[in-house]
Order: C-alpha cells, then structure tokens, then sequence
C-alpha cells in the first residue's frame, strides 16, 4: 500500500492558522503526508499581517526540486505566493516535475483584509499558473479582482463569472460564496459540462482565520487519495465546516481565529 503524498506551495503564517501551517494540519487531519515549499514567511496573528519576507526564487525552485525528486507527490496545493518571481518559480518547477492534481488558491487578501499578492503579479498568476491548475478556488472577491469584475451577489453571477475564469486555461473552478451574506454558504463547482451548487448552512462566527486555505488543501488532500475531483470537493467542503463549526472550542488569539483542524482527533481522545 501507498502512502498518500500532498506538497503544500504557500507562504508561512506565523500564528498557525493559515498558509503552510493550515495546509500541514489539514493533510495531517485527512489522512495524508504532507510536505511544504515556503514561498514567504509572514509576520502574522489572528488581527493582521505586520511583515512579508519573500523567499527568493532560486530557493523556491531548489525547495520543490528536493521535495519532487524524492517524494511520489499525488497532489499539489498552492497558496500564497506574492512576487511575480516566485509565480515563475513554481510555474517552471510544476513543469519540470510534471506534477499533476494541481489545486490553485489565488490568495490575494487575508482575512484581517491586508493585501498578500503584488498588484503586478496579478497577470503573471493568470499567464503561468492558472492553465496549470485542475482547480482554482477563488472566493468572491478574488474572482472579481481576476475578472476586473464587481463582486458577485447571486448565484447566477457566480456561475457566469466561474465559466469567465475558465477561460484562463483552468480545467475546473470552485467559486466560494463563504464572502456573501444569505443564510446558506453556497459553492459552485463549474467546468466545461457540468455545475454543481454545494451548500452549507451559513456559521456565524469570527473563527474563519485560514478557511481558503484549509478548503483548498483538503481537495488536494482528496485528490492524493484518489478521489474524481467533484468527491474531492464535497468532502472538502464537509470538512471545512465542520472546523468551523467547531472552531468556538479554541481559545486562540484576539482577531480572527483559526479552524479547528483536528476537531475530530481531539474529541476522540
């Protein structure tokens, strides 16, 4: 038997909540071995992003080539990755590896609202990384800024901007309405023949800190198991609002906490 293997491209949150650290727990949590290349480090809490130190992209590239060239990756997450330098990197190393399963978060903007993506780098996310991914995964405001777009406020206009996206090389897209106010949280998952709505009853709480990127790795956690995309998503979607529902049980931070990760580990033991 195999061991499931996801690598995680992001940056590193410094409080734990989201980035590499949300990617580790959640391939931990589902089941899969998780390996990382940090893309930057952030001088981050549950409140803001106080500092941003890119990591260079000679050492992004040596990063993905250690871990490609030893480990059998079924899937790759990327996350944060704020230079126009490091898109290229990750880009160029996806190709030399041939890497497969790919999971696209365009993470521009944290949830204390401080900008994590260069406005420069916005074209080059669209021209090297975007026709790479199986998936994106914006939420509404990320698949408006893609689009130059207002936000989107129904489904209709979710779905119209999720099949624009497309057109950008993605073979699927999950748009996320977690940013809209109706009583349901409401997904689409949309590619060239199919959509498929998936909600959740809306949770309200403050614990959201990591959400993207915890959705985002738990489909590249499906993916690495061998799950078809459309049940990779569902059970990404379960997973991530069940670590919000039961985020109220960790005491962390005075801002916006974190997911609970292991909620189901924890109460077991």
């Amino acid at each position: 038997m195999t061991t499931a293997i996801a690598v995680t491209i992001a940056g590193s949150d410094s409080s734990g909540g989201a980035g590499i650290q949300a990617d580790l727990k959640t391939f931990g949590a589902l089941g899969v071995y998780g390996a990382s290349v940090i893309a930057a480090l952030t001088a981050q809490n549950t409140q803001r992003v106080t500092a941003i130190h890119d990591v260079p992209a000679d050492f992004i590239a040596a990063q993905i080539d250690a871990v490609f060239s030893d480990l059998a990756v079924d899937a790759v997450k990327i996350g944060m990755l704020s230079r126009t330098a490091a898109i290229e990197a990750v880009a160029e190393g996806l190709d030399r590896h041939k890497a497969k399963n790919i999971v696209l978060d365009p993470v521009m903007v944290a949830t204390s609202g401080d900008r994590l993506l260069a406005s420069d780098a916005v074209a080059a996310l669209k021209r090297a990384l975007i026709p790479r991914a199986l998936i994106i995964t914006p939420n509404l405001p990320e698949a408006a800024a893609l689009l130059e777009r207002a936000i989107a406020t129904t489904e209709a206009q979710m779905e119209e901007q999720a099949r624009a996206l497309l057109d950008f090389g993605a073979r699927a897209v999950l748009i996320k309405g977690g940013h809209g106010d109706s009583v349901e949280a409401v997904d689409l998952l949309v590619d060239a023949r199919h959509v498929i709505r998936l909600a959740a009853t809306r949770i309200a709480t403050r614990n959201t800190h990591g959400t993207g990127c915890t959705l985002s790795s738990a489909i590249a956690a499906g993916l690495a198991k061998g799950l078809g995309l459309a049940d990779a998503v569902r059970a990404a979607k379960d997973y991530v609002t069940a670590a919000i529902a039961a985020a109220g049980t960790l005491k962390v931070g005075h801002g916006h906490g974190p997911l609970h990760h292991f909620y189901s580990q924890w109460r077991e033991s």
